[in-house]
């Protein structure tokens, strides 16, 4: 699945051609998806304490990993502004980090517990939190430059971790690379240019921790492969 960047909004090409440095994260007034602003109204409405934002990406530019995630979930990176933190797939993703040297302090399901993230950036593919979960193939595509600019902006990336299909393909799409070539899968590994290395992983929600789809093992097993890339 693969979402060319010609049909977008004029604001989309805008950004992708704008000229140097422009931003890795969209402004909190990012027009880009009229569905998403849409809801963001809404839930400003109905949950005014929340963030209710673009949700920023998480972590040091200079990392060695970067982890893409779907999009912020409501009750969670969309309340505390801050990805993967507030809900079930923060609880399994953060002890993970922890337990592999990618964190330290303590994971609070809050944006000011004072948790740091080490060698390690987190970002989503889809920076706004879309109705049901579930992005569109345009919102995907009208975020993919700030996904391009995140993996732009990290001069010592080595491992891209995709959490998901849709990470996986917004991944290969903002490098220029076609899907057809990167079949998903968990815990499969494939090089990329420029010495880069792509690890996919079933996504760490509740949903596939309780059906089994992923275990709390098979996830570790995933952070011991990038471990192994990383120090080898």
């Amino acid at each position: 699945m693969e979402f060319p960047t010609t049909g977008l909004p004029a604001a989309a090409n805008e950004a992708a051609d704008s000229p140097a440095d422009p931003p890795a994260d969209p402004p909190a007034d990012c027009p880009l998806c009229p569905r998403l602003v849409a809801f963001h109204r809404a839930n400003r409405m109905a949950f005014p304490t929340f963030f209710n934002a673009p949700v920023p990406s998480f972590g040091p530019t200079d990392g060695r990993l970067l982890i893409v995630g779907l999009a912020p979930g409501l009750r969670g990176a969309n309340q505390t502004g801050r990805p993967f933190t507030g809900d079930y797939a923060g609880d399994l993703l953060y002890s993970t980090l922890r337990d592999h040297g990618f964190s330290r302090g303590t994971y609070d399901r809050r944006a000011d517990d004072g948790l740091e993230l080490v060698d390690c950036r987190i970002t989503n593919a889809v920076r706004c939190v879309p109705p049901e979960n579930k992005p569109v193939g345009a919102e995907v595509s009208a975020c993919r430059p700030f996904l391009a600019r995140t993996i732009a902006g990290m001069p010592s990336l080595q491992v891209i971790l995709a959490l998901g299909s849709l990470a996986h393909g917004a991944t290969l799409a903002a490098l220029g690379q076609r899907k057809s070539a990167f079949k998903f899968g968990h815990c499969v590994v494939y090089a990329l240019p420029e010495g880069r290395t792509l690890v996919s992983s079933y996504h760490c929600s509740r949903y596939n921790t309780n059906t089994g789809k992923l275990t709390t093992e098979m996830f570790h097993s995933v952070f011991g492969t990038i471990r192994a890339l990383l120090d080898g």
